[in-house]
């Protein structure tokens, strides 16, 4: 058995942007389906290292704050999986929080990350950004990130506008149902 050379990042899945009826996003349950398929098919394989991002704002910022329900994470990570990391974030790129998360992965062998979440234009961009700025093979996972509809676009125009946009920095899009295909058939994240 050979680890992955690929980390998946499920980034900001958390109560109140997925959950919340007042709060969550517009397409909250296409997402957290699509989500949750990710994860349970990334454990799946031979052996996968999951980093599961959560943000925390201050109260005058916003209603993720440490320990309230909006906070809380929908998938978390297994009790004790050695392969899965929560990951605590402030600003909206991982990488800008935790500095020494790049060596980190690195070290373990890392050389691609696979993102996917909410919000597309915010910490999802900002963290596949921050992973190709940190030398990481970067692909999107299309139809599991999303977001609000935003000055007069709608959450999907704004999830194809953010693929674009990594797109032409190198990063990959690939369609989640079909990544999660390629994981079954070579029993690794790729």
């Amino acid at each position: 058995m050979t680890a992955s050379t690929t980390a998946l990042f499920v980034i900001d899945i958390q109560h109140a942007l997925a959950i919340d009826s007042k709060e969550r996003i517009p397409h909250a349950e296409r997402l957290v389906a699509a989500a949750g398929e990710v994860v349970d098919a990334a454990r799946a394989v031979n052996p996968p290292l999951i980093v599961f991002v959560q943000h925390e704002e201050k109260p005058e910022n916003g209603c993720l704050v440490r320990g309230s329900e909006a906070w809380k994470l929908v998938f978390n990570p297994d009790q004790g999986a050695p392969n899965e990391l929560l990951v605590h974030k402030t600003t909206r790129d991982t990488f800008e929080s935790n500095p020494g998360l790049a060596d980190t992965l690195k070290q373990k062998g890392i050389t691609h990350i696979i993102t996917c979440g909410i919000q597309s234009e915010c910490c999802v961009e900002s963290t596949s950004k921050g992973a190709l700025a940190a030398g990481f093979q970067v692909s999107i996972l299309r139809d599991a990130h999303s977001t609000y509809d935003d000055d007069g676009k709608s959450a999907i125009e704004i999830e194809r506008a953010v693929e674009q946009r990594l797109e032409a920095l190198g990063a990959k899009v690939v369609p989640y149902k079909d990544a999660l295909a390629q994981w079954k058939s070579a029993n690794a994240l790729c």
